[in-house]
C-alpha cells in the first residue's frame, strides 16, 4: 500500500513537473511546441537585436517600394509624390518598343549569362585546389592574396583597370615591348565584356573561396575513408563525396546570383563605359540612370525598374524550385 502510494505521489509529482517546465516554456498541449510569445518572453535580449536590421529593410527596401505606383502615373517634379495623372501601361509600352531599351537589355542579358558562367564555378575550383593542400601556410598566403580585392573600393578597381589598359598603361607596354600595336582597350565595345568579366571573376573569387572552405569542413571524412577503401582515386573522391557534401551551399549561391541576375554592376560600368563603349556596355542599371536622373523622366525609369524587378523575383523563384525539385537543395 506504501509503494503505491509513493508511486502514485512520485507520478503525481513527475505531472506537476511537466506541467510547470510546459508553462515555463510555453509548450502547447500533446504538441511540445514552443509558442512564439514564450520564446520572445524567454530571449528577448537575443531578439531585440534584430530591431535594427528590421528598421532597416522596413524604411530603405519596403517604404520605398510604394514609388513603384508612378511607373503608372505621370509624375511632375514638384507635384503629388504618387503622380499627377494616372496613365496606365503607357510607359511599359513605350519602352519595350523602344530600340535603345532592346539594346541595353540585350548587353543586360548578356553579361548577366557571362558572369554567373563564369565568375560562379571560380570559386568552387579554387576552394577545392585549397582543400587539397597540406601546407596551412601556403593554403592562408594564398587565401589572402585572393580575397583581398574583395575590399577594394569600386573607385579603385576602375581606376586600376585605367592604369592597365590605357594607351600607355602596363598591358599596352607588355604589347609593345614584344613588337605589337597598342590597343585603346577601354574605347572598343568588343572589350568591355571581357574586361567586365575578368576584373568582376578577379575580385569576387577569393570572397566565394572562403564560403565554398567553409562548407567543405562540413563533409565527413569516414566518407573519403569509405571511398579510398572502395579503390576511388582523388578526382572520384572529389566528384562522389566532396562536390555532394557542398551542393546545398552550392545551390543556395546559384539561387542568390540568379536573383541578382539582372542587376549586373552598375557602380564598375558607370565608372568604366563611355559613350563609344555604349553599343555593349550600357545596362539597364545604368540607362535607368541616365533617364531618371539626368533626363528626370522619373516615370519611365520607374516603369524600367518596376519591369527589371519582376524578371528578378520570377528567376530567383524559379531557381528555388527547380532547385529543390532536381538538388533537393533550396532556400525555402
Amino acid at each position: 500500500m506504501s509503494s503505491t502510494t509513493d508511486s502514485g505521489r512520485s507520478v503525481t509529482a513527475t505531472g506537476s513537473g511537466e506541467k510547470t517546465r510546459s508553462a515555463k516554456y510555453g509548450r502547447k498541449k500533446g504538441s511540445g511546441r514552443v509558442t512564439w510569445s514564450a520564446a520572445l518572453r524567454k530571449d528577448w535580449q537575443l531578439y531585440s537585436l534584430a530591431i535594427l536590421p528590421l528598421m532597416f529593410f522596413l524604411i530603405f527596401r519596403y517604404l520605398p517600394m510604394m514609388g513603384n505606383i508612378i511607373a503608372f502615373r505621370k509624375f511632375r517634379p514638384g507635384g503629388s509624390i504618387f503622380g499627377e495623372k494616372w496613365v496606365g501601361l503607357s510607359y511599359f509600352s513605350l519602352f519595350l518598343n523602344d530600340s535603345t531599351f532592346r539594346m541595353v537589355f540585350g548587353n543586360t542579358l548578356v553579361l548577366g549569362v557571362l558572369t554567373l558562367i563564369v565568375c560562379f564555378p571560380l570559386p568552387i575550383i579554387l576552394a577545392l585546389m585549397l582543400n587539397e593542400l597540406r601546407s596551412n601556410a601556403f593554403k592562408r598566403l594564398i587565401q589572402s592574396i585572393s580575397y583581398l580585392p574583395h575590399f577594394l573600393s569600386i573607385v579603385i578597381i576602375a581606376g586600376m583597370l585605367f592604369q592597365f589598359l590605357s594607351l600607355q598603361g602596363t598591358v599596352n607596354q607588355i604589347i609593345t615591348g614584344f613588337g605589337g600595336t597598342a590597343i585603346s582597350f577601354l574605347s572598343l565595345p568588343q572589350w568591355f565584356r571581357t574586361i567586365y568579366v575578368s576584373s568582376e571573376a578577379w575580385q569576387t573569387i577569393g570572397w566565394g573561396t572562403i564560403l565554398y572552405l567553409a562548407a567543405l569542413t562540413t563533409v565527413d571524412e569516414q566518407l573519403y575513408e569509405a571511398a579510398r577503401l572502395d579503390g576511388a582515386n582523388r578526382w572520384q573522391q572529389t566528384w562522389h563525396v566532396t562536390l555532394p557534401g557542398i551542393r546545398p551551399t552550392m545551390m543556395t549561391l546559384l539561387i542568390l546570383n540568379t536573383g541578382t541576375f539582372m542587376a549586373v554592376g552598375f557602380e564598375k560600368i558607370l565608372l568604366l563605359y563611355n559613350p563609344l563603349t555604349y553599343p555593349t556596355a550600357d545596362v539597364l542599371s545604368t540607362y535607368l540612370y541616365r533617364v531618371g536622373l539626368l533626363s528626370n523622366n522619373f516615370s519611365y525609369a520607374a516603369a524600367i525598374g518596376l519591369f527589371e524587378s519582376v524578371i528578378g523575383l520570377t528567376l530567383i523563384l524559379s531557381s528555388n524550385a527547380i532547385s529543390k525539385r532536381v538538388a533537393g537543395a533550396s532556400l525555402w
